[in-house]
């Protein structure tokens, strides 16, 4: 039996300019798991105010990001699939990635996997903690994609892995090595990628699989209740989002006396604009604005030998 590994994150633009991006936000935000409010409602405001006028603007902050001709999600989820293929080490076994928006696309990855003659298909979504607007929109894809075929092929999926004790233990290390090469801030900060509170007040479990993570994340690294804090970034529109936010948390630790601070996101497997730009940049601006001395943004686990071997063991448990 020839079997395939398919990691799946977001998606990203397939350039760094007004166009690349125009093009991958329509798409992303049309996704009604995205956006859950009437497209009467919502496609003016997408088309005459959010493609024209925000475009521009998150291509200027890819612009500077964009290494090696490519994004870094994108970079950094290809050295994950490739190093994961490495780890697993079976030749009947191959690994590829897929993104939920862009390229390369499930419908791409899938067809090319079973021309390769692969009968058995493992999907990875690489958010650790489920959601509907990422989780779900993946599997919608490839249910989307199983709709239109006449043979499905055996086929299994990891739902989550927010409180999997090889995802805490790689978390930590991360954080253990990151004190030992540039010492211990006074506080460690959890920042989430962040959703529309309406969502978890409709059933979105994903505000309490966040909650859990932090809770483990802090138990393992035997930090005290003030010693952390969980915030929730990147949100977009009027709408109240899950709080607290991250650019409001930063400013306000600085404020009220923290001057050395780490920074960490367990919602992201690979490092991503939401990182780089969002945290690594303007949330360190606003803590050394609001009086802070020291923000140190600890990376992403992208292909972390830890990371490596917590996503290798989901895929055996699922592929047997």
């Amino acid at each position: 039996m020839k079997k395939a590994v398919v990691l799946i994150n977001l998606g990203t633009p397939d350039s760094p300019d007004s166009k690349g991006v125009r093009r991958f936000l329509r798409e992303f935000l049309s996704d009604r798991r995205v956006v859950e409010i009437s497209r009467w409602l919502w496609y003016p405001i997408l088309y005459l105010i959010i493609l024209p006028f925000r475009s521009p603007k998150v291509a200027k902050k890819y612009q500077p990001l964009w290494v090696v001709g490519d994004s870094p999600l994108r970079m950094f989820s290809l050295q994950l699939a490739e190093e994961l293929g490495r780890e697993l080490d079976d030749p009947d076994c191959n690994v590829a990635l897929a993104m939920t928006y862009g390229k390369p696309s499930l419908t791409d990855v899938i067809n090319r996997l079973r021309d390769d003659g692969v009968d058995q298909l493992c999907f990875v979504p690489l958010f650790p903690q489920y959601s509907a607007t990422t989780t779900a929109a993946a599997m919608d894809r490839v249910a989307d994609y199983f709709r239109t075929q006449r043979e499905i092929p055996r086929w299994s999926w990891v739902r989550d892995y927010h409180d999997h004790p090889d995802y805490i233990n790689a978390l930590a290390e991360s954080v253990r090595l990151h004190w030992a090469e540039r010492g211990r801030g006074e506080v460690l900060l959890m920042s989430f990628h962040g959703i529309p509170q309406r969502n978890v007040d409709l059933g979105d479990p994903y505000l309490i699989q966040c909650q859990r993570t932090a809770n483990l994340l802090a138990e393992a690294l035997e930090l005290a209740d003030d010693r952390w804090q969980l915030s929730f970034q990147s949100r977009l529109g009027k709408a109240q989002w899950l709080q607290p936010y991250t650019d409001k948390t930063v400013k306000l630790l600085a404020e009220n006396g923290v001057k050395t601070l780490d920074v960490i996101a367990p919602s992201f497997a690979t490092e991503c604009l939401e990182t780089l730009e969002e945290l690594d940049t303007e949330a360190a601006e606003i803590f050394y604005e609001a009086g802070g001395e020291n923000f140190s943004y600890i990376p992403c686990l992208n292909n972390n030998e830890t990371q490596l071997k917590c996503l290798a063991k989901l895929v055996r448990e699922q592929l047997g």
